[in-house]
């Protein structure tokens, strides 16, 4: 016991020495422990859940990547987990089961049915949390705590919990949410703050218990995109949690399993994968950057349903494409649950046959996850206008679910009805959050801004007072509604304490100095800046078909004359490039169907066998993750360009480069490595044995490139060049 406890103490000194070093830019979750099937080589294994498992510790589990060389974080859902000693009583003596989330048929909403409910976030959860799940964490030697996923079912809050919490909070009796419209919007107010105060009192806790051990310990949140949440009808506290001073930061749950959802537009309603998951990681930026968070970036190379691996693989290209499409950020979870993608069998398409991921599709994923490990922040702009925005906040979470008084905002239109036009006609448009509008980043780089109370409201006047001095400094405000649904008149501060406007709207425009028609579209000029009102709800420009010409002939309007920012045009793709990367997305239903042409000497990344192209044509609908060869730094060093392993230990002489490449076992790894001149000879050993493997060597004179292909193994192949 004693030589087992030194070689934790061991490993856990190894962990704050590796976490000072470490640049902490790629991580995965893992609830398994270290198996070469698994190693994904990322810097940073995220530890999923601290309890001990039947023939293993916590510890054990933590110390098992350790020892493979990686620092190693924890995750934890807050709104569920494997808290079974929390819930049948071993913690404190007390059954927990009653503080499920419920809905009003009285069944509780279950994570695992039967065993793990969906939580009421009350103080015996809280403390529980505190004490027997971070304590032993930070007891661990872990310095950075990720909660996952505080979640609240718009469709609870008939629990005997919340009742509760309801009296507290309010100062008055529950009152059910099917009743009124008023009656949602401040259950779901509430269910908001209940994980808002829980996080608060976890992160607190975990700072200060941090501090008393002389560590510094960080807490993030994982969590899906506030787009998300609203349209699956989930609170969560978002944006607000990124001003906590025990929140560092968040990763951006964006996968195709939330992407996937389908969407209006043109009237018709289907899957759009690209554009949602755009549209999701946008507004977790919009959430972050102006509090300067850490954001990681998250795509999934399957899904939590059960579909085949071209789908996965269809759908991993375009999430993956659309989060490169934000050149500020570097930071990226590239795969939850590794050992459910390597040793999970899916189907293969148009068959019932069930398979471990195939080697192509392993290999280009392998080659995807290693390029995140280089891929660096960007000053360069999506191509196309950026400036550009859609107000968003998250009230959009507090009216979705139930329905009344005829009021229906199907798939979430009156978001999309703003952002899918724009997007289809290659306008990267931006999403700001209401609740950062006290920072001036928020609006800086802003030239028109839509906004809609048809689906939120407004949390406070003075997001009011932002927005009309920002008219007044030159900005472009289109505001779209009809102002009409059940929302606008619950008890609010728009209508009590000294306020009594009849809707939120009213508010801003008497903010504005102005007096829109109720029933037509108006114009208005407003000190430097200008204000168009549209009588539509959102919903209209998608859910009709031809919905969207009158916002998208407003906004070129706006953007053309009012801001004078210069022309408008529309196209059907976006651009960027990042480094060496170009990144390219082509939009269906859109203005046209031209290609996007890219002329340069590529390699494609979406390719298993990486070819050298002469130009790459990116057609309607899909997406190209390119490594463009005329923009490689220092072409006369020798260096890997493209891989599905990382690569370690590089050295270069005069004649030769070695390096050693490690991935997990059972895969197939494909690398183009850049030469000062063709080859002469290439040997493959494997890094711990010697034993020499088998390997394909091809050279192209164009790139002055080497293919080689081998298969891989998490414990090295070491490769050694000669020319």
């Amino acid at each position: 016991m004693r030589k087992l406890f030194a070689c934790f103490a061991l490993s856990v000194l190894v962990q704050l020495v590796s976490a000072q070093n470490n640049p902490e830019k790629t991580a995965f979750q893992t609830g398994s422990p270290w198996r070469p099937e698994i190693d994904v080589r990322s810097d940073i294994a995220i530890i999923y859940g601290a309890n001990d498992r039947k023939n293993m510790t916590f510890q054990e589990r933590v110390k098992s990547w350790r020892d493979r060389g990686y620092q190693t974080d924890f995750m934890t859902g807050i709104a569920w987990g494997d808290y079974g000693d929390y819930f049948l009583g071993k913690w404190d003596g007390q059954n927990h089961m009653g503080i499920g989330q419920v809905q009003m048929n009285g069944d509780t909403i279950w994570h695992n049915k039967g065993v793990v409910p969906y939580i009421v976030p009350v103080k015996s959860f809280i403390e529980y949390m505190k004490t027997a799940v971070v304590k032993k964490v930070i007891d661990a030697g872990i310095t950075n705590v990720f909660l996952e996923e505080p979640e609240f079912w718009a469709r609870a809050g008939y629990e005997q919990p919340f009742k509760e919490e309801w009296q507290r909070y309010y100062g008055f009796p529950w009152r059910a949410q099917h009743l009124s419209a008023e009656n949602t919007y401040l259950s779901n107010k509430l269910k908001y703050q209940l994980y808002f105060d829980a996080i608060k009192e976890v992160s607190g806790y975990a700072k200060t218990y941090g501090k008393s051990k002389g560590l510094n310990i960080r807490v993030y949140i994982a969590t899906h995109s506030l787009v998300n949440y609203a349209s699956w009808k989930i609170v969560s506290p978002e944006a607000s949690l990124a001003s906590l001073p025990g929140i560092d930061g968040y990763i951006a749950q964006v996968w195709t399993g939330t992407a996937r959802e389908p969407v209006f537009y043109n009237g018709l309603s289907k899957e759009r994968v690209f554009e949602n998951a755009f549209l999701e990681y946008g507004s977790m930026v919009s959430m972050t950057a102006p509090t300067k968070r850490k954001l990681f970036f998250l795509t999934d190379p399957i899904e939590d349903r059960e579909h085949d691996w071209a789908d996965y693989k269809r759908n991993y290209e375009a999430t993956f494409v659309a989060k490169l499409m934000y050149p500020m950020v570097a930071d990226y979870e590239v795969m939850p649950w590794p050992e459910r993608i390597y040793t999970r069998p899916y189907k293969v398409a148009n068959s019932t046959e069930q398979v471990l991921i195939p080697q192509y599709y392993s290999t280009q994923m392998q080659v995807m996850v290693n390029s995140l490990n280089s891929i660096q922040v960007s000053d360069n702009k999506v191509s196309g206008v950026n400036s550009i925005g859609v107000l968003m906040g998250n009230s959009l979470m507090f009216q979705s679910y139930p329905s009344h008084d005829g009021y229906e905002d199907p798939y979430f239109s009156n978001f999309y009805g703003q952002t899918i036009p724009l997007l289809k006609h290659g306008i990267p448009v931006q999403t700001v959050h209401m609740e950062n509008l006290s920072y001036a980043a928020s609006l800086k780089d802003i030239k028109v801004l839509l906004v809609s109370y048809s689906n939120m409201k407004p949390n406070s006047a003075e997001v009011h007072t932002y927005i009309s001095n920002w008219v007044r400094n030159g900005g472009v405000l289109i505001y779209c509604g009809r102002d009409n649904d059940p929302y606008q008149t619950v008890l609010e501060w728009w209508n009590s304490s000294g306020n009594a406007f009849k809707s939120p709207a009213e508010h801003l425009f008497y903010t504005l100095g102005i007096k829109p028609s109720l029933s037509s579209n108006q114009d208005f000029v407003v000190g430097k800046g200008a204000v168009h009102v549209l009588r539509k709800n959102p919903k209209e420009f998608v859910m009709e078909t031809s919905g969207a010409d009158v916002l998208l002939s407003t906004i070129k309007l706006a953007y053309e004359r009012d801001a004078k920012a210069g022309l408008l045009n529309f196209k059907n793709n976006l651009v960027v490039h990042r480094g060496p990367y170009d990144i390219v997305a082509v939009m269906d239903e859109s203005v046209n169907a031209e290609p996007v042409v890219v002329k340069d000497l590529v390699i494609d990344l979406f390719d298993p066998q990486l070819p050298i192209l002469n130009g790459k044509t990116v057609v309607s609908g899909a997406q190209a993750y390119l490594y463009n060869l005329s923009r490689v730094n220092n072409r006369a060093k020798p260096q890997v360009l493209a891989t599905a392993a990382r690569v370690y230990n590089e050295e270069a002489t005069s004649n030769s480069y070695s390096f050693i490449a490690k991935s997990p076992i059972n895969t197939l790894n494909s690398m183009r490595v850049l030469l000062p001149k063709a080859f002469k000879k290439v040997l493959a050993t494997n890094a711990e044995s010697g034993e020499i493997k088998e390997l394909k060597a091809m050279w192209d004179e164009r790139s002055k490139t080497v293919y080689l292909g081998f298969s891989n193994n998490p414990e090295g192949v070491k490769i050694i060049i000669f020319w």
